[in-house]
């Protein structure tokens, strides 16, 4: 951690051991270790050297999240208790935070599943995000973009990560590096999406940037900087609100959308084919980079037409099985 954001508060030692051990276990904690260095630099503003970390001073930091919704302040509420449940082990009387006193857990959000369609239409009004001498590649960006989440179901990070290197022309594979989970993995590509990777590459290329440098570069082309996710985030907001794609409560789709829209188009791929979706669930698994696949359950929602795909192949297998109400009544007279 550079020495600007390092630690300063009483419990500063603490926290270093607590995000040290974490990242010795195997965990990034990079987002972690940034809410824990709120907790100190709240604690700093006190103005008080030794302010510990009490029910009062905890119930202060806590009407600074009033702004955020129930999960995200439950979640940092939570990250807060485990650490101080960390240093209980060393001081035995310091204060542990009740947490049947922290908010409720809302509805999680539910994402909005694209479709061909959908995409169809965002790709194109890409004309509205034209390049210019400010952002050369904005348009192609966000065009690659838009293909890359849809067709491979990356994470929004992992795109921003990207470089031309990670692509293997003569392969047509994308490389993934080390990612969530410390998990590197490798993508092959459908062919109209190697084209378009290696359309943009020319683009890229001719602003005398390298293999090594970003993918998706940032304002003026600067070689070191890649797109940034709020930017990203605001061009596809643009796009969606003008093709009109919302989702039922009349909110916008997320970035993070398009991962589950990978995984439920999947499923119905699969269905439609015929082939045994049991036995493909660790492959897609392992395309996501999912540890396990308990974790990729979370992106596989029951929509239709999926719904009615799972119910027509049940009653293909199953229908001579199932007898109806009053067949069973039927046969008990």
């Amino acid at each position: 951690m550079k020495a600007k954001n390092s630690f300063h508060s009483s419990l500063a030692a603490d926290l270093k051991r607590y995000i040290s051990l974490k990242q010795a276990l195997g965990r990034n904690f990079n987002n972690a270790s940034s809410i824990l260095l709120k907790l100190d630099q709240f604690l700093c503003s006190l103005g008080e050297p030794s302010a510990d970390l009490t029910a009062e001073t905890f119930k202060q930091w806590a009407q600074t999240l009033e702004s955020f919704c129930s999960n995200t302040k439950l979640a940092w509420m939570r990250l807060v208790r485990n650490f101080c449940l960390y240093r209980q082990r060393t001081a035995p009387g310091c204060f542990v935070p009740d947490p049947t006193q922290f908010p409720q857990s809302g509805p999680t959000a539910q994402p909005y599943i694209f479709s061909e369609q959908d995409v169809e239409r965002l790709l194109n009004h890409i004309h509205v995000l034209p390049n210019s001498a400010r952002s050369p590649l904005r348009g192609s960006s966000m065009r690659l973009a838009i293909i890359l989440l849809y067709t491979t179901g990356i994470r929004r990070g992992e795109l921003l990560r990207l470089t031309p290197g990670d692509y293997d022309s003569s392969a047509q594979t994308l490389l993934i590096r080390a990612s969530k989970f410390h998990k590197s993995r490798l993508l092959p590509l459908p062919g109209d999406v190697a084209a378009e990777i290696a359309q943009f590459l020319q683009l890229h290329k001719s602003l005398g940037l390298g293999a090594e440098t970003p993918l998706l570069c940032g304002p003026y082309g600067k070689s070191d900087r890649a797109y940034s996710g709020f930017q990203l985030r605001k061009n596809l907001g643009r796009l969606l609100s003008l093709t009109e794609i919302k989702k039922a409560d009349g909110r916008l789709p997320r970035i993070h959308d398009f991962r589950h829209s990978f995984a439920v188009n999947a499923l119905l791929r699969w269905y439609r084919d015929g082939v045994d979706v049991q036995a493909k669930l660790p492959y897609l698994a392992a395309w996501m980079g999912h540890v396990s696949i308990f974790s990729t359950y979370h992106y596989l929602h029951f929509i239709e037409p999926l719904r009615s795909l799972a119910g027509r192949r049940f009653a293909d297998c199953y229908s001579s099985l199932v007898r109806s109400l009053s067949e069973q009544e039927g046969g008990r007279r």
